[in-house]
């Protein structure tokens, strides 16, 4: 029977759940139970595929092609279980599959409320996605709750865990709460007050936390964890210091070292293997004695909050782990090339130009790629990355001057990247495009691409692979040919649809441009082999050509 871990928050948002989460799920699966985590999202949107990437980070995508809070995407680095639509769901959800329930006349006309319909609807999601994990025969699942105590959103699933914990029985449940340790400058007094208090609000719901984890800027000494215990209802050594790191990595052992899995374990009545966290240790270990030091460029239009590339950025920390490379990110905005020109580029050993949505700061990024192209710097196109670097070449090697997306204009004279209903023959007819249906829609999640011999892309990948992908506009094919003719490589493509996934210029140091996103497929255990034979290229011509 599978037995769950309740993980809240409270004083503050942003705290860390999903790592904390993550990495309890690390030491436990270390301890050879199979674990797998949900994050349940109190926010009213059905999925956060159309959330501003400002307000919300970035969309993580799941195999099964689910847009999904990027807590996933943490779940997936930090343990082996691969996450579904079924371990993310929203207020949204809920609600919309209460209201379709009650249209067809499910409830047989009774009033429908938020206990117990929508509490109700809530266990039966969790019970579903863990079933969905190990055949349903999970030992632990981690349930990760958004939001912060006290707010009014989270209550009807804070009210379902509730009945859940009591519904389970005895040694069942375990409840996690992740709180906050301020400092107060200029004494730099850390404060438990907060803690306290959100505890407290906690304990009104009728949740008692078993073990709580204390954000703070150091270590908590003693005498606050004593205060934090006392006023919380909860033993010392179950009150566990979580102070701030450089690298998340860090944190299973941090947890693990202060008792975190035992307590867990002692509470739900497990007695699983000692934890083998060696693998942590290594990685930490690389981290801190990098043989190389590369400076990457990285021209977006998110820059200012650098969550929108959470799983990217995470990509190239676990490359520079598997090539003894410290990367050293420099965000560019692209609209900044436009008006300040590229002097910028200057500083850097590689440029990476990664996916987006909109037609602001593209001319930039057109202009990085091709800094990149004329100065044979390593160069990484990722979903919008390719289009740009198509539109690039197109412009300024084959000479198609007006060459553009659709999406950027709609009346472009060359839309080498267009929406497929778009794509127009060499005969000026609409292409006939098999079984493909994508107008309105995305092509979401793992594909399957066929790779050419005897390209850079063979090389990385062999002769196939399965890449998941999260975006709308294509590669016009009716521009292949004579991109082709003019040097440009297609070297993977969907073989069953007929569409463009990887491009490369053969007589260029390293430039390479993908279609869809690599980074959801990387871990820091076995990274992925296009951003290390990309890192490897910088080293390469940096330090060793």
């Amino acid at each position: 029977m599978t037995k769950y871990v309740f993980i809240t928050g409270g004083v503050v948002s942003s705290l860390g759940k999903g790592i904390a989460a993550a990495s309890l799920a690390a030491i436990l699966e270390s301890r050879g139970l199979n674990v797998t985590m949900l994050k349940l999202d109190p926010y009213i949107n059905v999925d956060p595929g159309t959330m501003s990437p400002f307000q919300h980070g970035e969309v993580f995508v799941t195999e099964d092609g689910a847009e999904t809070d990027l807590d996933l995407g943490h779940y997936e680095r930090f343990i082996s279980t691969r996450m579904t639509k079924l371990n993310n769901f929203t207020t949204g959800r809920i609600y919309e599959s209460v209201l379709k329930k009650e249209r067809r006349g499910d409830y047989l006309g009774k009033t429908v409320q938020v206990i117990p319909h929508i509490t109700n609807e809530i266990q039966e999601f969790i019970y579903s996605g863990v079933k969905s994990s190990f055949d349903g025969n999970a030992d632990i699942a981690i349930v990760e709750i958004g939001g912060t105590v006290g707010d009014i959103e989270s209550l009807p699933f804070l009210e379902a865990v509730r009945q859940m914990s009591l519904l389970l029985g005895k040694n069942q449940s375990a409840f996690v709460h992740l709180t906050l340790v301020p400092s107060v400058f200029p004494g730099g007094e850390l404060k438990t007050k907060p803690t306290q208090h959100s505890v407290q609000k906690l304990r009104e719901i009728g949740i008692h936390p078993d073990l709580l984890l204390c954000r703070s800027d150091r270590d908590i000494p003693e005498e606050e964890r004593s205060k934090i215990s006392m006023f919380s209802n909860v033993f010392m050594d179950s009150v566990i210091s979580v102070r701030n790191v450089d690298s998340i990595y860090r944190i299973p052992l941090m947890l693990h070292e202060q008792g975190v899995d035992n307590i867990i374990c002692k509470v739900l009545s497990l007695n699983p293997g000692v934890a083998d966290l060696e693998i942590w240790r290594n990685l930490i270990k690389a981290m801190e004695n990098p043989k190389y030091n590369i400076n990457l460029g990285l021209v977006g239009k998110y820059v200012d909050f650098t969550e929108s590339y959470k799983s990217l950025i995470e990509a190239l920390a676990h490359a520079g782990i598997h090539t003894n490379s410290k990367i050293n990110i420099k965000y560019i905005d692209s609209e900044d090339l436009e008006s300040k020109g590229l002097d910028v580029l200057k500083s850097v050993d590689a440029i990476l130009v990664p996916g987006g949505f909109g037609n602001r700061g593209i001319e930039g990024k057109i202009l990085a790629v091709k800094y990149a192209r004329e100065n044979n710097i390593p160069f990484l196109g990722i979903c919008l990355g390719m289009q740009v670097a198509v539109i690039e070449y197109a412009r300024n090697v084959v000479g198609l001057s007006n060459a553009n997306s659709t999406e950027f204009d709609k009346n472009t004279s060359y839309p080498v990247v267009a929406l497929v209903e778009e794509w127009i023959n060499e005969d000026g007819l609409p292409v006939s495009h098999m079984s493909s249906d994508m107008g309105g829609t995305m092509r979401k999640g793992s594909q399957y691409i066929s790779i050419k011999n005897n390209t850079k892309a063979y090389d990385i990948y062999g002769s196939e692979a399965h890449e998941r992908h999260r975006h709308r506009y294509e590669i016009n094919s009716s521009y292949v040919p004579i991109l082709e003719k003019s040097g440009l490589v297609f070297s993977g493509y969907n073989p069953m649809e007929n569409l463009a996934e990887i491009i490369e210029l053969p007589n260029h140091y390293w430039f390479v441009a993908v279609q869809f996103h690599p980074e959801f497929n990387s871990n820091p255990r076995n990274s992925h082999p296009l951003f290390i034979n990309y890192i490897k290229s910088v080293i390469d011509k940096k330090f060793i050509v």
